[in-house]
């Protein structure tokens, strides 16, 4: 690569003959001939280009001498130096000194009244290499030109009024370059008269539906070429110009035959007497007694004091007659509208689109930057402080969090732009040293936030990234792209295009030496299957981005010219690109390539690179972002057969790069996966070589991370061939991210191969070993169930073959897991099952113990292969439906044994077309009873047994539930109530007996006197007996409660009202009266059942009376009631 003082030497531009450069050129006196009256007058003589209709061509002449050396001292001295050199210079040269001194370029005043103005090709790289016309160019700007001059007028008419004015879309509308386009055009501007370098001139807005017309004053000064200051009656506070000043500038550059021009007002006034300065001065204070006259008697008494400070300086200011020698000499930007925009950006944190504001204000510096403007690094400077005074660096510093992504990303492109700046291959040492000194002192302070990943060590940091001497080694790769970045950013693009043909050269050599030596230690690596060789500095996600920058530059060398690509805004929608293949410039290596064809391959060397997942969050999110960038702006090339070709000899290189590419056969376990990059390789190669593709998307499904880990033996020797990681764990944040690519890359394979077997089944097999999450495995499952069975043609039975496997797996993987989405995915496999065919479902059948619970088979597997809607789909016959509904039964009676509780109900219900199973899992059921099964279940299967016509055994399994409840007094509202009423109801319909024999379960277990009674009074209703069971008579007597077993009954429930009365009185409040004195009322239903009742219930309301006597209120209510 080459060494700093060759490079300084590559960035001179060729010398161009004068006369011949010259020659080129419109002549300004094509339609205003020497003689004209405009120029009698004292008026501009015109430039011609610029007074043309767009796209009409000048006739060329060549330029007087005069206007030649005054266009050149106007452009480069300031007006006190041609003082200073010349003690006498003839008018009609100061004229053209002071017509040539104001800007001749309408991009350097939409660059000061807009957002990015967005250059095309012609502006940038491509113009240089593909060979733009000089006479639609204009001459190069020599090496440190504050500016580049629009030497040639007609040009800045084409490239500005209708590229600038009419090629901004809608968006741009509202900005003061568009408005002030508009005023010029309605005829808004008048008066406009320029005395020296002084320009002034009235604006007139247009009366609005809510505002009358309003008319500004205007003013400008202007030196060597560029605004100085401006002045406007409207008041605007903002970074860019306002309309009115741009309207003006336009009508200067436009119509500059139009415009009044007078010397300097020294100048004229050295022209007169003293009796016509007299009458001078008592004229202008005459006008504007009110303002001056102060002023005027002010600057009177100093003068008339000999002594006075005044008196001491030779001369007097003039406003209108240029800079002096020491002034700078940049254009007019308001640095306190730039730190108060900034300002007022960061304090809103991202909302309100401020973001993207910022962004345009760093546009806006790179814009200035490839203008050669020294406002760029002016602005950068104003900028950068408000950067270092957020208060939230000091927030976030004490609170120990680390700053948002959206911020973090404008400092990355701050950065990024002082890089440029320090680059800056015209920046003279000592302005190196001062911006070094300025970094240092921001980067000294505790607020000054730090690097989030692993550059901080290994990446030189802008000091050492300067050349500190002239050794020949080659330079660091991420440094060597930034100087082209700057190369371009500082409007050098031939320059750019050469070094980075240089870098891509040195990175093949690079890449044949990586060859060479992964040859010699293939075997070894081999057979331990992993590496600690890798890169700590990945290309891709670096601060730098070397990698984009290479790729931009070639591309820009390649763009199409696009007649509507000029732009005021950069929020206009923008369409794709258009390239086309440019020649690499002669004396390269090899000029047949194309600068397309090296942007390809170095985008793909680029992201190929094995290198290590940085540390922390936004380091590991940037290398996601940064590729998903880099694979974006590679899918809008076109792919030819060049290109097709630089793609194949890439991926090749790839795959048999070892370990210094992340396509390689062994990689570090740490390495940053390939997955996204794959995937774009895989759709791209495709049509073109189906086996490389699938090699190669094969070999990238890999994720070391979670597959393997480093041995010891791996890091005790390692091989220092790039860099060395220590073992350690490793913290990926943005691992969710990596598997769903991972994924995305599995599925896209899994289409293209629809119907061929044998790479389905290698893909397969990948997935298998290489994913490790249930979820992800299941979405490739159901994408694969959904390309395999189309609504519109018929069933691809291989890929739905896959579909299938892969649905085992999962229920595999997540059997003894949690996973909330588990009912669906095994839903969804009895599904995929079905459209296999019957053998796939008789199959998950037999095998459920290693894919279901038992639940999971009985309730959702079983019931739907023998569900009605199944047998339809699968058109089965009886022999088929025989055997898969005795799968089914199975199935059933493994999992009643294996998990009675959940299961008892479902394997009688799957076995009820078989008399054998069937009592089989009645018995299951019985012997679970005694064990860990609940009331609730018992009675949901006796409920079952007396649907199907076994009342004697749902009497059995109901004792057996009722041994099982136990319901307090105050449970009145149970969800078993129903089942206990259900169940005495049965008894009761059974006969005298059962009822019997379930009454003293009933009072053991239930102590709710409101559901006792409820009970007692339903089997005083009617007869016991009435089921109509066969071999068995009723009665049809109504039993008694004085008699066994309702007796039984009737103590308990009574007793249970006196027990509940006493704890409600506990801890009764008034507004529970009137509840209790009904609760009273339903007691005394009961106590009167039998025929002494009336006076148990007389004994227990006066013994309530004398034990709750101090509720006096609720024993009156209990009088009234009851007496």
């Amino acid at each position: 690569m080459a060494e700093g003082g060759e490079r300084e030497e590559l960035l001179s531009p060729p010398p161009v003959s004068p006369a011949k450069r010259l020659c080129s050129w419109p002549s300004p006196r094509a339609h205003h001939p020497r003689g004209s009256p405009g120029s009698a007058s004292g008026e501009v003589g015109g430039v011609g280009g610029s007074c043309l209709l767009p796209g009409a061509r000048p006739h060329l002449q060549p330029e007087s001498l005069l206007d030649c050396a005054a266009k050149t001292v106007a452009e480069k001295w300031a007006y006190e130096r041609v003082e200073e050199r010349f003690e006498r210079i003839p008018e009609p040269v100061q004229r053209r000194i002071v017509y040539w001194s104001f800007p001749r370029n309408e991009r350097e005043i939409c660059m000061y009244s807009s957002f990015q103005y967005r250059g095309g090709p012609s502006a940038g790289a491509a113009g240089s290499a593909a060979g733009a016309s000089p006479a639609e160019e204009g001459p190069p700007p020599p090496p440190g030109a504050a500016a580049p001059a629009g030497s040639a007028p007609g040009a800045a008419v084409a490239g500005a009024s209708p590229g600038l004015g009419a090629g901004a879309g809608a968006a741009g509308e509202g900005l003061p370059f568009r408005r002030g386009i508009r005023l010029l055009d309605s005829g808004s501007v008048e008066n406009v008269l320029q005395v020296g370098f002084h320009l002034s001139g009235t604006v007139t807005e247009p009366a609005t539906a809510s505002e009358s017309a309003m008319t500004y004053k205007v003013a400008i000064s202007f030196d060597r070429c560029k605004i100085t200051s401006v002045t406007c009656g409207c008041g605007n506070k903002d970074i860019f110009y306002c309309a009115h000043v741009v309207a003006l500038s336009l009508y200067r550059i436009r119509k500059p035959d139009k415009v009044k021009l007078r010397l300097p007002i020294s100048e004229t006034l050295f022209q007169m007497n003293r009796d016509q300065l007299q009458k001078f001065i008592q004229y202008l204070i005459t006008a504007h007694h009110t303002e001056v006259l102060p002023t005027a008697q002010k600057l009177a008494d100093e003068i008339l004091s000999s002594n006075s400070e005044i008196n001491q300086v030779n001369g007097a200011p003039d406003p209108t007659a240029g800079a002096s020698i020491d002034d700078e000499n940049c254009w007019h930007l308001d640095e306190e509208q730039v730190k108060e925009q900034v300002k007022l950006f960061l304090s809103q944190g991202g909302y309100y689109g401020s973001g993207k504001q910022l962004n345009s204000m760093f546009a806006k510096v790179r814009e200035m930057l490839r203008m050669r403007d020294s406002n760029g690094a002016r602005m950068l400077t104003l900028i950068t402080e408000q950067f270092m005074a957020d208060p939230r660096l000091t927030l976030w510093r004490q609170q120990g969090t680390s700053m948002t992504d959206k911020c973090r990303q404008l400092w990355d492109e701050l950065g990024a732009l002082w890089v440029c700046i320090i680059l800056n291959p015209h920046c003279k040492l000592e302005e190196k040293s001062s911006w070094l000194q300025q970094l240092q002192k921001w980067s000294d302070l505790d607020v000054c936030p730090l690097e989030d990943g692993n550059y901080g060590h290994e990446l030189p940091n802008i000091t050492n990234a300067l050349p500190q001497s002239t050794s020949h080694s080659p330079e660091h790769v991420p440094t060597a792209c930034a100087r082209v970045d700057a190369l371009r950013s500082h409007g050098y693009p031939k320059e750019a295009l050469r070094l980075t043909v240089a870098i891509i050269n040195t990175l093949r050599l690079q890449q044949q030496r990586q060859l060479e030596i992964y040859k010699h230690q293939k075997k070894e690596l081999l057979q331990r299957g992993t590496t600690t060789i890798t890169n700590l500095e990945g290309w891709v996600g670096h601060p730098l981005d070397p990698i984009g920058c290479l790729f931009l530059t070639l591309t820009e060398a390649c763009r199409l010219n696009d007649d509507c690509y000029l732009e005021v805004s950069d929020m206009n929608e923008s369409r794709p690109p258009v390239y086309q293949h440019v020649p690499v410039a002669a004396g390269c290596s090899n000029s047949s390539e194309s600068y397309l064809s090296l942007a390809l391959e170095v985008a793909l060397m680029g992201m190929g690179q094995q290198r290590v997942m940085p540390e922390g969050l936004y380091a590991q999110d940037k290398v996601c972002r940064n590729e998903e960038q880099l694979l974006s702006q590679l899918q809008e090339l076109q792919l030819d057969d060049e290109l097709v070709q630089t793609l194949q000899k890439q991926c090749i290189l790839l795959l048999e790069g070892g370990p210094f590419s992340g396509l390689g056969e062994v990689i570090h376990r740490e390495s940053v996966p390939m997955h996204t990059f794959a995937k774009y390789l895989f759709s791209a190669l495709l049509p073109h070589d189906p086996d490389l593709s699938y090699k190669l998307a094969l070999r990238a499904m890999r994720l070391p991370v979670l597959e393997n880990s480093t041995s010891a033996s791996d890091t005790s020797h390692p091989h220092h061939m790039v860099s060395v990681v220590p073992s350690r764990y490793p913290r990926w944040f943005t691992l969710g991210h990596l598997e769903s690519q991972q994924c995305e890359l599995a599925s896209t394979m899994l289409t293209a191969a629809k119907g061929d077997t044998v790479r389905l089944r290698t893909i397969l097999e990948a997935i298998q070993k290489h994913i490790h999450s249930s979820s992800l495995i299941f979405k490739l499952a159901q994408d694969a169930f959904k390309i395999a069975t189309p609504t519109d043609s018929s069933t691809d039975s291989t890929l739905l073959n896959v579909a299938l496997e892969l649905g085992l797996q999962v229920m595999r993987m997540t059997l003894s897991t949690l996973n909330w989405r588990r009912r669906e995915m095994v839903r969804w496999l009895v599904t995929c099952a079905t459209e296999v065919g019957m053998r796939a479902l008789v199959s998950i059948l037999q095998s459920w113990y290693t894919l279901f619970t038992p639940t999971e088979a009985t309730s959702i597997v079983a019931a739907t292969a023998v569900s009605h809607t199944t047998i339809l789909r699968l058109s089965l016959d009886y022999p088929q439906r025989e055997e898969l509904a005795s799968c089914a039964r199975t199935l059933a009676l493994q999992c009643a044994m294996k998990d009675p509780q959940s299961c008892a109900l479902s394997a009688l219900t799957l076995c009820e077309k078989d008399h054998i199973a069937f009592e089989a899992a009645y018995q299951i059921a019985i012997d679970a009873a005694a064990g860990g099964m609940t009331h609730s279940q018992l009675f949901t299967i006796a409920r079952y047994m007396e649907l199907r016509g076994y009342p004697l055994r749902a009497f059995k399994l109901a004792s057996l539930a009722m041994s099982h409840l136990n319901l307090a007094y105050n449970q009145d509202t149970h969800p078993a109530i129903n089942d206990v009423l259900w169940a005495c109801a049965l008894s009761h319909s059974l006969g005298k007996n059962e009822l019997a024999a379930l009454i003293p379960l009933v009072v053991k277990s239930v102590h709710c006197a409101t559901v006792l009674s409820d009970i007692l009074r339903r089997c005083t209703v009617t007869a016991p007996g009435l089921a109509g069971i066969p071999g068995r008579r009723s009665s049809g007597k109504l039993m008694s409660t004085d008699k066994a077993p309702l007796r039984q009954l009737l103590d308990a429930t009574i007793n249970a009202y006196i027990n509940t009365t006493h704890s409600r009185l506990t801890h009764i409040s008034p507004r529970h009266y009137g509840e209790f004195i009904e609760f009273l009322s339903k007691a005394r239903e009961t106590f009167l059942l039998p025929q002494d009742g009336h006076l148990q219930f007389a004994q227990f309301i006066d013994n309530l009376k004398q034990i709750y006597k101090g509720k006096k209120k609720l024993m009156l209510l209990v009088r009234e009631r009851f007496g």
